[in-house]
This record gives structure tokens, sequence and C-alpha cells, in this order.
């Protein structure tokens, strides 16, 4: 507890946004070389997600894919120009993820009260956490001082961003890379509290997962969501056309999601198999804790995002600060 607490003292006492290369993020980063910054976030993160209440999932998901990929160093970010290939076009990206204007809008505003100081990537985190506030979630600090990556990786996002179709074990692997462990993988599957989902992504979980002979009392019992989401989702076409992923309530971040898989009503084959296959249940124990629990959830997916916030983070004079968070600085 106390170290986190020194180091904010000692980037006091240097000037915010001193970090030098190595060191942890800290608390208040900004909060002299740019005290409104999270302000400014907040502002046009509320905007975006008035207008659009599926925006919030969609910014909070862009932190996750970005920070899968080579850590969280906004990398997701960049369009494809001179010999970068984008992340945007790799398969769990292309016509996915979204609200790449909502950043554009933020790194404007930012830039116009603070040129060349917030980063792409630290503006991702902000926006996540308020994203999931406004949409009736937990609350946290931010921890800033992230700088922007030079390059993208088109071949890691293809490599390191879970997908639907995820077997329990590919997951457990897949965040285990990340330095996540069983209990991050629980705390953050439930960020699918909220959201949509294209049909692409649960075409397997309605037509391929369970076959009526073998499992006919399990089949039985999901015939009538299951009807639902192939009236959504025929077997084939269709591709583009969207589900919420919590279908009790889709845009409010609650603990439903755990109710729901549960009770075998998971949209993806990857949120479904938490409980499916894990046959040893100690991910089931937690499925079941937070199901019953939300502030239980709430305060197990704070300390996993902010974990997950620090995946290999550029500090320092690693990276740079873009002035557009689509480009490399010139």
């Amino acid at each position: 507890m106390f170290f986190p607490v020194i180091i904010l003292v000692l980037a006091l006492q240097c000037g915010i946004g001193s970090l030098v290369e190595g060191e942890p993020l800290v608390v208040g980063y900004y909060r002299e070389s740019c005290p409104f910054a999270e302000e400014i976030v907040q502002r046009v993160v509320a905007r975006a997600v008035l207008r659009d209440p599926r925006m919030a999932a969609s910014l909070l998901r862009l932190h996750f894919h970005d920070c899968f990929v080579m850590g969280c160093d906004g990398s997701i970010l960049l369009d494809s120009v001179g010999g970068i290939l984008s992340e945007k076009l790799a398969g769990p990206n292309i016509n996915s993820v979204r609200g790449f204007e909502v950043i554009d809008e933020i790194k404007y505003y930012l830039e116009e009260a603070c040129p060349h100081t917030v980063s792409c990537a630290d503006i991702l985190a902000i926006a996540a956490r308020d994203s999931v506030v406004l949409r009736g979630g937990p609350s946290w600090e931010v921890w800033l001082g992230r700088r922007d990556s030079l390059t993208a990786s088109f071949t890691g996002a293809n490599q390191f961003i879970p997908l639907p179709n995820s077997s329990l074990v590919g997951l457990i692997a897949n965040f285990g890379q990340q330095g996540l462990d069983i209990g991050d993988l629980v705390a953050l599957s439930g960020s699918h509290t909220f959201g949509r989902a294209r049909c692409l992504s649960f075409r397997q979980r309605v037509y391929q997962d369970y076959n009526p002979e073998e499992y006919h009392d399990r089949y039985q019992k999901q015939t009538t969501f299951r009807r639902v989401l192939s009236s959504i989702c025929p077997e084939t076409g269709g591709d583009q056309r969207l589900a919420p992923l919590d279908y009790v309530t889709k845009n409010l971040f609650d603990n439903e999601y755990f109710i729901n898989i549960l009770q075998e009503r998971g949209l993806l084959h990857s949120d479904n198999v938490l409980v499916n296959e894990d046959h040893e249940g100690e991910i089931l124990s937690r499925v079941w804790y937070y199901a019953s629990d939300r502030q239980a959830f709430f305060s197990s997916f704070v300390e996993s995002i902010v974990k997950m916030g620090n995946i290999n983070v550029l500090t320092g004079v690693q990276g740079e600060i873009r002035r557009n968070c689509r480009l490399v600085n010139i």
C-alpha cells in the first residue's frame, strides 16, 4: 500500500509527467501538466454515450483490445500508413471495434488545452473508466503516464485477442500470456454485461454448440433463447446483425452477465465455457459469487482492469506522445 504513495509523492516533487524509463504508472500524472485532462475525457465520453449508449461498451473494449496486443500503448488506434499495417484490419477487430472518432474528438480538445501532453494510451484508459461509470458500474483511480507506441502489430492482434469461440483452456492460456490469472479472466469477462455482438461472433453458439440428442435437457432448457437468437442470426448470412451480450440489462454495467451464464444464456461460446467447461469448479464458484453479489464483482473488476492497464506500458522516454492518435509523429 505504501509503494504507490511514495511514487506519487516523488512524481509530485519532480513535476507530474516526468516518469523515467521503467517507472510504474501513477495516479494524478497530469495534475500539473494538464489539470483538466480527465474532465475533458469525461465530458466527451458522456456526450458520445448519450448519443449512442452502446458506445460505452465499445470504448471499454478498445482499451481491452489495445492492452492485449503489445501492451497498453495505443497501438490499436494507428491507421495503416507507411510501413504500419493497422490492427484495425485484424480478424478480431475489423468491422467490429469502434469508437475511434470519440478518441479523435478527445485528443482534439486535449491538444487544444495541453499540446503534446496526454498520450492516446492514457485516453483509452480514462475513457474505459468513464464508460463503465456512465452505465452504472464502479469507478476507480486510473493510473497514468503511458506513452504511445511507434508501431502496431497486425499479427499480434490476430494472435492474442481472445476469440468468441475460444475454449476455456484457450482463454486461460490467452490471459496467462498477458500476466492475468483465472480471477482476472472471470472478472474481465463480466464486461460482457453490456454491449452488442455480431451474428458472426455468436452463430456457433446458436447452431453448433449443442447436439439436441446428446444434451436433450440442456437443449430443451435453452429452446426459447436459442429461437430468439436464430431469429436475429440466420444459419447463413446476416453476419453484421447485432444482439445484446446481456439480454436482460443490455445497456447497464451490472452483474446480470453472471446470472445469464448460470442459466446457460450467455451470448458467446466463450461466455458459456466459464460454467460448462470448468470441471474443477474454481471458475464456477467465482461466477456464483459474482451472480449473488454485485459489489463483489465490481471490486474484482476494478482490481483486474487496473492490473490489465499495466500490461507492458511504455513510460519515460519510451515511445512518444502522439499529436494525432491515428498517426505516429513526423
